[in-house]
């Protein structure tokens, strides 16, 4: 057998191999997400009913009721998280894109980066004394600050990545014709970005979704209805960990409802914003 014969014989058994790799990998990946979807539906549908979604909690060691104060407290966090971290990370993401020199946009993309790697308790702990502190108790404003500011490094870094991926070109050809420099970014650079920057911000969202550490320093919970942005609330990842970290058999239950519940509603939404985003197809006549 020749050299280059044994050179491709090497070449093509590496690259079945690897393929094969990358394949059981990718298989493994979607199955993890089939057998976790599959066994929150196996554990919560049985509880899910109208009283669920319509009822308020049951006394302690009381059978039934339901978490719809839970899931309009969690709706009220996700809009004020939404409300602080989308213009701070955009408007912060648009400055280190398209304003900063290049030895702060470093320093600003790897100061993100670090706050974004900052555990979700101390985000907790840090809304606890700036905000809790002074109000004199918990409440649903301190609760979304907390989330939207564990948002703001998710939405920073989007912006950034996919601005600076519109070719030049763009800006270029849009400075050439004679528009000013912020005409250009509003009207060329952030519509060619657009969809990229709205899918970053429903993951940001689908990442808060899930978060209870914070929620327990600021929101903390409520069993009652809360009315307006100062009182305490209910959400659904802290109704879950109290639920599922209890002794009695139906909370347990409605704890996994609520579970596949909120994994539904992140699902939904993730989908529903590619959705709105995806391209257009030609029209033919």
């Amino acid at each position: 057998m020749s050299v280059t014969t044994r050179l491709s014989v090497r070449r093509r058994t590496t690259n079945t191999v690897m393929l094969g790799l990358t394949a059981a990998c990718a298989t493994i990946a979607v199955g993890l997400l089939v057998c976790i979807l599959g066994y929150l539906g196996y554990q919560g549908a049985s509880s899910l009913n109208a009283a669920f979604f319509t009822r308020l909690p049951a006394p302690v060691g009381e059978a039934g009721g339901g978490m719809a104060n839970a899931i309009i407290g969690s709706a009220k966090l996700l809009v004020l998280a939404a409300l602080v971290g989308i213009p701070v990370g955009f408007m912060a993401g648009l400055y280190i894109a398209e304003y900063a020199s290049r030895p702060m946009a470093t320093a600003l993309r790897y100061t993100t980066d670090l706050l974004n790697g900052v555990p979700s308790i101390v985000i907790g702990i840090v809304a606890y004394s700036l905000v809790v502190i002074p109000m004199g108790h918990f409440s649903t404003l301190a609760g979304g600050i907390a989330l939207g500011i564990m948002m703001v490094p998710v939405t920073v870094r989007g912006t950034d990545e996919f601005l600076r991926a519109v070719p030049s070109s763009l800006r270029e050809a849009s400075l050439a014709l004679g528009a000013a420099r912020w005409v250009t970014i509003a009207r060329v650079v952030v519509p060619a970005a657009s969809r990229g920057i709205c899918t970053t911000l429903a993951l940001g969202l689908a990442r808060i979704a899930g978060e209870t550490a914070p929620l327990l320093f600021t929101a903390l919970n409520n069993r009652y209805w809360s009315h307006g942005w100062a009182e305490p609330t209910a959400s659904l990842p802290v109704m879950i960990f109290t639920y599922a970290s209890s002794p009695y058999d139906d909370w347990v239950r409605q704890a996994w409802a609520a579970a596949l519940v909120l994994v539904l509603v992140v699902l939904g939404a993730s989908l529903g914003v590619r959705l709105l985003i995806r391209p257009r197809g030609a029209v033919t006549g």
